[in-house]
């Protein structure tokens, strides 16, 4: 985790100065809605460095999920009880299933099709509500945006409309008030904590204010959002447990603890790693200053999304990493499948010659900031109009 810099002493600096372009100085400045300070956009740093003292409220490294910040009445997460007894009740689930698979008394046929479910709704999660919907580092046509659609609804892990909406937050804002789940509250609060409990006001406020017309245009995703309810007790629990039910006669207890809550608890936890394991244990070869790390464990795991820090400088890139192996990086090698088809177009990423040049000026050396102005102009994807023009210039041209 990154050290608190409470009313600390910190040096200013433009980290992504080099990945910027000149701007005429009478340029007109815009707000900066973290701070609320009027800021531009500038191409050049001069050589000196100004020395000034901040407070950051963000920046608490306790494990506790209630802080005061300063010159403010403190904020008490209280506990939704519904969302905490379904996680307890999910959580026991994934023990008994377990238990009934470490004992031999699953069928083979019923292993295999668990794995199969956690293979494909993964890839529903990666390539479809993270990659596409999310960040909008690709673009898909309608069979494919509905393959991806069915393949996510069957994790469970709410409307892809909703899912995407607080990831893009999380970006936007990671390690502030305004992150959903916030690294710097704890593991226990990253991982699963923020599911259960209220959100800080912080995060009710920029949900507000993020941008989400193009899914809201998008009558999939849509859809998906307006039956979530029906959808989910079909595709979540009933065809889960169901199918090996009936088609090799496995016993209804036994398919629906191993097939819906062992199954729908490890897809979940999957994805709560990369919010707390990806953003605590590993190296920071692309940005230093901010908390995501890259992780071997967590990629492997969650099918190429454990290369996080490297996500968070390079939200926009369809492939999460700088890798061209597909090796750790199963995602990739599914959506460039479906490119070949045609299924899936204009994919993003980022030229060789600007991920070296943010790696040599702000990451921590270990590929092959600590100021007010450390990733002050973060965005959630392709399409944030906080993105630079130089930048989408670059992507458009790496497309071509």
């Amino acid at each position: 985790m990154a050290p608190n810099v409470s009313d600390s002493t910190a040096t200013v600096a433009r980290c992504a100065a080099d990945e910027t372009v000149n701007a005429d100085d009478h340029a007109p400045s815009s707000a900066d809605p973290r701070t609320g300070r009027s800021r531009k956009r500038i191409g050049t740093i001069p050589t000196t460095t100004t020395t000034t003292t901040i407070s950051d409220r963000n920046n608490n490294t306790s494990n506790d999920c209630d802080y005061v910040a300063a010159s403010e009445a403190p904020f008490r997460a209280q506990i939704r009880w519904p969302d905490f007894m379904a996680q307890l009740f999910v959580h026991t689930g994934f023990v008994i299933g377990l238990a009934l698979l470490v004992t031999l008394q699953v069928k083979l046929y019923t292993f295999l099709w668990t794995l199969l479910l956690v293979w494909a709704s993964g890839i529903g999660i990666t390539a479809g509500a993270h990659r596409l919907w999310s960040h909008k580092s690709y673009k898909a046509r309608w069979p494919l945006r509905l393959l991806l659609m069915f393949l996510f609804t069957i994790c469970g892990q709410r409307d892809a409309y909703t899912w995407a909406h607080d990831h893009r937050v999380h970006h936007k804002y990671s390690e502030t008030d305004a992150d959903p789940h916030n690294a710097k509250r704890g593991f226990f609060f990253a991982h699963v904590g923020w599911v259960f409990l209220t959100p800080h006001p912080e995060v009710v406020a920029k949900r507000k204010i993020i941008d989400m017309s193009d899914l809201e245009a998008d009558p999939i995703v849509m859809a998906q959002r307006r039956y979530y309810i029906p959808l989910f007790a079909l595709l979540v629990i009933a065809m889960p447990v169901l199918v090996p039910y009936y088609y090799w006669d496995e016993r209804f207890w036994v398919a629906f603890w191993v097939c819906f809550t062992l199954r729908f608890t490890t897809t979940l936890n999957i994805a709560f790693f990369v919010n707390s394991v990806a953003h605590m244990f590993g190296n920071r070869p692309y940005d230093k200053s901010i908390s995501p790390v890259e992780n071997l464990a967590v990629a492997i795991a969650a099918m190429g999304e454990g290369w996080h820090n490297y996500h968070h400088v390079f939200p926009w890139d369809y492939k999460t990493s700088e890798l061209g192996s597909y090796v750790f990086n199963i995602t990739t090698a599914v959506i460039d499948c479906f490119a070949r088809l045609g299924w899936a177009y204009e994919r993003k990423s980022v030229p060789a010659e600007v991920i070296a040049r943010r790696a040599a000026k702000c990451g921590d050396g270990t590929r092959f900031l600590t100021d007010e102005y450390a990733h002050q102009d973060a965005v959630w994807g392709y399409g944030d109009h906080d993105l630079p023009p130089e930048d989408v210039a670059a992507i458009v041209q790496e497309q071509q």
